[in-house]
């Protein structure tokens, strides 16, 4: 959203330092403390330098930086954790802030104690936590485990937990410190879908991250930290950009930022992330739940179901790691109600080999007559961007009219190069009525695939380089 000089400033840090003394020995600090002649036995470390920025009202702002650059220390002494040696910093509003695992809830008491109690400093009453305890509860989805003590919490457990409560209070300011890296592909899936609804209702999000993803994807804003000094701030393209400079040990210090965005391109680092900062036009790719066509060259469509795993017994998705809480939608004509991941030997899997062909395998039924269905796959990353995918209209294979009680039997194969990692899969049947696009079953990040790589290179898909080298003696 735009950002405008009359938008409330709801963070402000102006020229905040925070030191700490260091000592050689440990008997130095007791001499320094009985110096008659208040002799210094330290040195001053200077953890933040005269930092100032602010955040304004529904803003995203991240800090990013090296390890050690102050940017937790930043996060501690805005949420009140640290205090500051110099400078002042204020916060408008109700702010939730979720930091290191701890931090903000008692380890003796449950997790249902650790609800109200953190409510309670939040400014809510016992009774409007009690309204709000199912949704934090269905949230977080660790059953039983709520009514324990947190001390014997996962670390997954206890970030679903601190991320359920902080989301649902729905505050004026998050404030989130690397809590998103913590839990399975589908919490962190949900986790930034709600990210995704906050930032639509205009809460403000302040975030430190060393994900360059959610950087790209999230915040309006960024500010770069170097060793405690503020080096930049400005648009997240020319931030991530010069963040890598830094990481290279090519920073000088006297670079010129270049506003990308007026060439159309947000920013090499995007582009090298494989990140969008928009979301993709509902009315274009993304209602037929694919965003790669171009790469129809590596994909044999609708190939012999016979050649992969016959499942004999029940269905195949039984055999597979799926979503306990996927979304789905559609008006009923036709129920996508099996479907299986085969490995290039044709096991039944989530975990793929990067560089071998796999296959998506889907199953429909149709509750009524169709004029001519869409089957579709997508794979996405865990923020939600669409990766790649494709759907039987874009290869070219045309379905005829279908009518109540028909199947279908619809192979996608292809090769798999993105990098190692995990991954979401998508699905759906479509088609159009009267030139207007319908969804009849459409499942929603249904199930994870995990890629094995023994070599990943940049980015998020791999080209398959040739290298050729010649050696020329001096």
């Amino acid at each position: 959203m735009g950002k405008t000089d009359e938008q409330e400033t709801m963070i402000e840090v102006k020229d905040v330092t925070k030191v700490y003394r260091l000592y050689d020995k440990p008997i130095d600090r007791l001499k320094e403390s009985v110096s008659l002649t208040h002799k210094n036995y330290h040195r001053d470390f200077y953890a933040l330098n005269h930092i100032s920025f602010d955040v304004k009202k529904g803003e995203a702002v991240g800090i990013i930086g090296t390890n050690g650059s102050g940017k937790s220390t930043m996060l501690k002494i805005i949420t009140g954790v640290l205090t500051p040696t110099g400078g002042t910093v204020s916060v408008k509003g109700t702010a939730a802030a979720l930091l290191e695992l701890g931090a903000g809830f008692n380890q003796d008491y449950t997790g249902i104690e650790n609800i109200y109690m953190n409510g309670t400093m939040m400014g809510f009453s016992r009774e409007e936590m009690k309204e709000k305890l199912p949704a934090i509860l269905e949230f977080a989805d660790i059953g039983d485990f709520v009514y324990q003590p947190v001390k014997s919490y996962s670390s997954g457990m206890f970030v679903r937990l601190a991320f359920a409560l902080y989301v649902t209070m729905d505050p004026d300011v998050l404030i989130v410190d690397e809590a998103l890296s913590v839990g399975d592909v589908f919490f962190q899936a949900k986790c930034y879908h709600r990210m995704d609804d906050l930032k639509r209702k205009g809460t403000t999000i302040l975030m430190v991250t060393h994900d360059l993803g959610s950087v790209m994807k999230y915040c309006d804003r960024v500010v770069l930290l170097n060793k405690g000094e503020k080096i930049a701030e400005g648009k997240p393209g020319e931030m991530v950009d010069l963040y890598k400079k830094i990481l290279a040990g090519q920073y000088t210090g006297n670079e010129d930022f270049v506003d990308k965005a007026d060439f159309g391109v947000e920013s090499i680092g995007a582009a090298a992330l494989g990140a969008s900062r928009t979301k993709p036009d509902a009315n274009t790719n993304d209602d037929m739940e694919t965003d790669a066509s171009d790469q129809g060259s590596l994909v044999e469509k609708l190939d012999h179901a016979a050649e992969l795993e016959h499942v004999s017994e029940g269905l195949m998705m039984d055999r597979l790691t799926l979503n306990p809480n996927v979304q789905h939608y559609g008006n009923g004509k036709a129920s996508l109600y099996d479907f299986g991941i085969f490995d290039a030997h044709g096991k039944l899997t989530n975990v793929v080999l990067k560089g071998e062909m796999f296959s998506i395998k889907e199953r429909i039924r149709f509750n009524d007559r169709v004029e001519s269905p869409i089957f579709t796959f997508t794979i996405k990353d865990k923020r939600g961007n669409d990766l790649t995918g494709t759907n039987t209209m874009f290869e070219g294979k045309e379905i005829p009219p279908v009518k109540k009680g028909d199947e279908y039997v619809c192979v996608f194969r292809q090769k798999m190069t993105l990098q190692g990692g995990e991954y979401l899969l998508s699905m759906s049947c479509t088609g159009f009525e009267q030139g207007t696009h319908t969804v009849y079953d459409r499942k929603y990040d249904v199930a994870s695939i995990t890629v094995l790589s023994n070599k990943n290179t940049v980015g998020v898909y791999d080209m398959e380089s040739e290298v050729t080298l010649e050696r020329h003696e001096a």
